[in-house]
């Protein structure tokens, strides 16, 4: 297999030096994730905590003294699959999801060698947990947005927990994992690494002129 590698962000608001940080209900399924790439010999490095940077608002790739976006986004694009995870907040993606996404705006206007979006022959998947249904309606934001600057969306490139509504259980606290979530996991690893494989040996066409 053509070798290939993985970068997840981790959308939860909660930073790595809270009391509860580093037990996140996002993290747990981002790693789930990360393992299960791993599994198709994808090196994956390590989460990204978005919230533990200084992701400036805007929408160029760099936003100037104190932003961490260039670094984050060179990250972004020299790996071959993004895994976009978040918790599920009033019914949407995470703030900082959506603060990543919009640094990814500039993507519509820059190109590679080949005239094609920087983001050309990517694959990104997303992993979402919640307490409240949403997590369909979470994942086709993204979806819609990651397509939109460049990225390629996998058959099943969605994994997701949600506990019953109105109820206080994490996804930190589920044990065994669901098995409907399991699955979704493993076949998005098998298809993210896939269609990965296969963008990387035939990418897609230069736009034409």
């Amino acid at each position: 297999m053509t070798d290939l590698s993985a970068i997840v962000l981790n959308g939860t608001l909660k930073r790595t030096d809270s009391d509860d940080g580093r037990h996140s209900s996002t993290d747990v399924l981002c790693n789930q994730v990360a393992d299960a790439l791993r599994g198709h010999l994808v090196d994956v490095a390590p989460t990204v905590r978005v919230v533990d940077l200084n992701i400036l608002p805007g929408v160029t790739s760099d936003e100037g003294p104190g932003d961490d976006w260039p670094d984050l986004r060179r990250r972004i694009l020299d790996a071959d699959i993004l895994v976009v995870g978040t918790p599920i907040w009033l019914g949407q993606p995470s703030s900082v999801i959506k603060r990543v996404l919009e640094r990814m705006d500039a993507f519509l206007g820059e190109t590679d060698d080949d005239g094609r979006m920087v983001s050309a022959d990517r694959v990104a998947v997303v992993a979402v947990v919640g307490n409240e249904d949403g997590a369909h309606h979470v994942s086709a934001e993204l979806f819609q947005a990651l397509v939109d600057v460049g990225f390629t969306i996998p058959a099943g490139g969605v994994t997701y927990w949600v506990g019953e509504a109105m109820h206080g259980v994490d996804y930190r606290d589920v044990d065994p994992t669901p098995e409907p979530t399991a699955q979704a996991t493993a076949t998005l690893a098998a298809h993210a690494a896939h269609l990965a494989a296969a963008l990387k040996d035939n990418g897609y066409p230069s736009p034409p002129d």
